[in-house]
C-alpha cells in the first residue's frame, strides 16, 4: 500500500508539472496583454462579417445558443497594428465592436495611456467597416482629431452625410485622404498602400490594404467580389507578401439559399481553396481566411470545415493571433 501511495503521489506531481508546462506553451502562443512588444506587430481584433455573430433575428442553430452565451471571440473584422518603437497604434476598420477592440489593442500596446489609436483606416462604407466611428463623437469619447484614413469617395461620404459630418465639424476626427496605390508613411518602420477592389460601391469605393513593416508585409482584403472580377491576379499579390488576410464571407452557396446570390458575390471559401490549393505549401500558409458570415462554419474552430481548410495548408484567422512585422 505504501508503494502504491508513493506512486500515486509521484504520478499526480508529474501530471501537474506536465500540465503547467503545456499551459505555458499555450500562453506563449498568444502573448498576454501588457506583455513586452518590440518592433512592429499585427493583431487580429475580429473576424466576423459586418452584422456579427450572433446575427440579428437569426434563429438558426449557428446563433441559437450565442444570444444567451456570448462568444467573446466573435467580433466584427478588424486588425490592429502596433509600432512599439514609434509608440503608435493603428486600427484597420471602425466596427460596431470598436470599444472592445480598441481596449484589446491598448492592452497589447504596453505604452499608450489611452485606448484611442493614432490612426484609423477604412476600407469602405458598409456597416461593419466604418460605423464604429460614431463612438469617437461627443455622445461617447468626444475624441480630438483622430486621423481617419479613407479614399476620396469615402472621404466625401463622411464629410457630407450625418452623423459623420458632425464628427468632422466637431473635430472629433481628422480626415486623411488616400489615393489608389499610393504609399502612406506612418512611421519610419510602417507604411500602408491602399488599392481598389471590385465590390458593391453604393456610397464609396472599396479598397484592400498592403501593410508593410520593417521585415514583413500583409494583404488585407476583407471584402471583394469574385476573384476573377479583379483586374489584378490575387495569386501574384500573395506572392509579394508574407501574409494575406482574404475575404471568406461564405463557405459555400448553401449558406445563403434564402437570398439572391448575385446580390452578395463574395468568393466562396471552397472557390478560393480550389484556386489556391495548387500553390506551393510556402504560399498556401500565407493565406488566412477572414470576414466570416454568421452562417460560416469556419467561425467554429472545431468544425469539420475548419479542420479541412487547415489540413490543406491554409490558415483560418482567429481573434488574438499576433504576428511580427
Amino acid at each position: 500500500m505504501r508503494y502504491l501511495q508513493r506512486f500515486m503521489i509521484f504520478f499526480f506531481a508529474f501530471g501537474v508539472i506536465f500540465w503547467s508546462f503545456g499551459q505555458k506553451e499555450v500562453e506563449q502562443a498568444i502573448p498576454p496583454a501588457n506583455s513586452e512588444i518590440t518592433g512592429v506587430s499585427l493583431i487580429i481584433l475580429g473576424t466576423a462579417q459586418d452584422a456579427g455573430s450572433p446575427h440579428i433575428a437569426c434563429k438558426k442553430e449557428c446563433c441559437a445558443s450565442l444570444f444567451d452565451n456570448q462568444d467573446t471571440s466573435r467580433k466584427v473584422v478588424s486588425l490592429g497594428v502596433i509600432d512599439s518603437k514609434a509608440k503608435k497604434t493603428f486600427l484597420f476598420e471602425a466596427t460596431p465592436d470598436i470599444a472592445a477592440q480598441l481596449r484589446n489593442l491598448w492592452n497589447h500596446s504596453g505604452f499608450k495611456n489611452t485606448d484611442i489609436p493614432d490612426g484609423v483606416f477604412l476600407t469602405h462604407a458598409h456597416i461593419g467597416h466604418y460605423t464604429g466611428l460614431m463612438y469617437l463623437g461627443k455622445e461617447a469619447t468626444n475624441a480630438k482629431e483622430v486621423p481617419v484614413y479613407a479614399m476620396p469617395k469615402m472621404t466625401d461620404f463622411l464629410k457630407n452625410n450625418g452623423p459623420w459630418g458632425q464628427l468632422v465639424s466637431n473635430q472629433n476626427i481628422a480626415l486623411k485622404s488616400l489615393q489608389n496605390k499610393q504609399e502612406t508613411l506612418l512611421t519610419s518602420d510602417l507604411k500602408v498602400i491602399p488599392f481598389t477592389v471590385p465590390h458593391r460601391d453604393e456610397y464609396s469605393e472599396t479598397v484592400g490594404y498592403k501593410i508593410i513593416g520593417p521585415n514583413k508585409s500583409a494583404l488585407f482584403i476583407p471584402d471583394i467580389d469574385k476573384w476573377e472580377k479583379w483586374e489584378t491576379s490575387i495569386v501574384s499579390e500573395i506572392a509579394k507578401v508574407d501574409y494575406a488576410f482574404l475575404d471568406a464571407t461564405f463557405y459555400d452557396a448553401e449558406e445563403i439559399n434564402n437570398r439572391d446570390i448575385s446580390e452578395i458575390p463574395h468568393p466562396f471559401v471552397i472557390e478560393s481553396v480550389g484556386l489556391f490549393e495548387n500553390l506551393r505549401q510556402s504560399e498556401r500558409k500565407k493565406i488566412y481566411f477572414i470576414h466570416f458570415n454568421h452562417t460560416n462554419p469556419l467561425l467554429d474552430a472545431e468544425s469539420g470545415q475548419s479542420k479541412a481548410v487547415l489540413e490543406k495548408g491554409f490558415g483560418v484567422a482567429r481573434k488574438g493571433l499576433k504576428l511580427a512585422f
